[in-house]
């Protein structure tokens, strides 16, 4: 993953404080412009939880049932909903969310902190001027959807440029919720020649390497919102899909000469180990590796 644009002690620094720290189990990731946390409680026990970044936070809440507790974000009014599963809460920049909860089930729920200046999102939109309203356990189809498909990139990552393409998304869910006035309509043209070709020289080029979506959106110069749109209206698969079948179409080649092995092909293409190779190349070929190998002796 991508570092966070902020500084060390915010990459450092948890998302959300819990008390006792042992009730849950967390994971993390960051990629450009985003930072994220899972939490998971492991024991069935009152706690107290709070969070403050000068970032705006996203909270999805996958699961949730307390028999007793209550939220607060600092200038909203305090909740003390019990059923609080498949709700979101936002966190404007600079306010403090924190509360206690006496768990009926074991909650899972993912914190996602937005870096409001990241070069990831559109410099037009002004993200980092909005004044958001805080927003407590509340429902939003489209901003859960993008959400909970960024939580799957921290569990089960697919490519940076794919956690990119999702943030981007998500930024301006958030502000079509605060201001559904405030988006700019969409790019609705594809790719021009010049832009599809030096595209596609880029990728090939660096198959091997880490790809991120600002490098393809800088080579299209086009911002990165806009770019996804146009590179899927063209090619007709979303960016990171696209490099992933170019990868994995290229890998073919190579498996075609036995004294390579998986792991030196793996490399080659951009995976950082065997088993995420060939789980790629399976999704993309319904086979794997060895026996396209054996298939094509």
């Amino acid at each position: 993953m991508a570092e966070h644009n902020g500084s060390n002690a915010d990459a450092q620094r948890p998302i959300v404080q819990l008390s006792p720290s042992n009730v849950a189990r967390r994971s993390a990731a960051r990629w450009t412009g985003i930072r994220a946390e899972t939490i998971k409680l492991v024991r069935s026990e009152p706690f107290e939880y709070c969070t403050s970044s000068p970032y705006p936070v996203l909270i999805l809440i996958e699961q949730g049932i307390r028999s007793d507790g209550e939220t607060v974000i600092e200038g909203a009014a305090k909740s003390t909903l019990r059923d609080i599963g498949k709700r979101l809460c936002f966190v404007p920049a600079g306010r403090r969310l924190y509360g206690w909860t006496a768990p009926r089930v074991l909650a899972r729920s993912i914190y996602i902190e937005i870096d409001h200046a990241a070069p990831l999102f559109d410099r037009d939109l002004r993200f980092s001027e909005i004044e958001f309203m805080p927003r407590l356990f509340f429902e939003n189809r489209d901003l859960w959807e993008t959400a909970f498909k960024l939580k799957g990139q921290i569990e089960n990552p697919v490519s940076r440029a794919y956690a990119e393409s999702l943030s981007v998304v998500l930024v301006h869910e958030l502000i079509r919720m605060n201001d559904p006035a405030a988006v700019p309509s969409v790019h609705r043209g594809g790719l021009a020649g010049w832009q599809q070709k030096r595209l596609e020289e880029y990728i090939f080029d660096h198959l091997s390497e880490e790809v991120s979506l600002i490098d393809l959106a800088r080579v299209a110069q086009l911002t990165p919102f806009h770019f996804s749109r146009a590179f899927k209206q063209t090619f007709g698969e979303p960016p990171y899909r696209y490099l992933i079948h170019r990868r994995i179409e290229h890998a073919k080649k190579l498996l075609e000469n036995p004294a390579r092995s998986i792991s030196e092909i793996a490399q080659a293409v951009g995976f950082a180990d065997p088993a995420s190779f060939t789980a790629a190349f399976r999704r993309t070929a319904g086979t794997t590796p060895t026996a396209y190998r054996r298939a094509v002796a």
